[in-house]
């Protein structure tokens, strides 16, 4: 055999050996993630910044971390349970959906919600006061004037030119 073929054949073989525990096309289904994928999403646990933008010593370490992690072919879901177990839950940049950090997904879509339902009710009564009131006003302005005030009336609109 040549050079070639045993360097082929050898790579045959240990691709072989490194999938023979898995299933069937199981080394290919696995997920693989990013760096920028986790630092994206992940909190530095000492200056409160996003990953991606902290600059500290406890953010490089938590950036080696992940790299090893990723290394290792952990998906994403695996980096970001061995980050809680290393750092804790405020390693994540969004809260777990329990308990009352559950408050931060529930309360703005409910806010929102009853805002709308406010203008639902208040726009009409607002419109039909503005109605009332600008035919309430038109119907005091459209009475005549006094003599008095005609002829007040009259010698002001004098002292114009036109």
């Amino acid at each position: 055999m040549t050079r070639r073929r045993q360097s082929l054949a050898a790579l045959l073989i240990a691709t072989a050996t490194i999938g023979a525990g898995l299933p069937a096309g199981a080394v290919a289904a696995t997920p693989r993630t990013s760096l920028t994928a986790i630092w994206n999403e992940v909190m530095c646990v000492s200056c409160h910044e996003p990953l991606s933008v902290a600059q500290s010593p406890q953010a490089y370490a938590e950036r080696n971390f992940i790299r090893t992690l990723v290394a290792q072919g952990y998906t994403k879901a695996q980096i970001e349970r061995a980050l809680v177990a290393q750092y804790g839950p405020s390693v994540l940049g969004k809260p777990p959906a329990q308990g009352f950090n559950l408050t931060v997904y529930v309360l703005p879509p409910a806010i929102l919600l009853v805002g709308i339902a406010i203008l639902i009710v208040t726009l009409p009564r607002w419109r039909r006061r503005s109605r009332d009131g600008a035919a309430a006003q038109a119907a005091t302005t459209t009475g005549s004037l006094s003599p008095a005030d005609e002829r007040r009336l009259e010698e002001e609109l004098s002292h114009y030119p036109g």
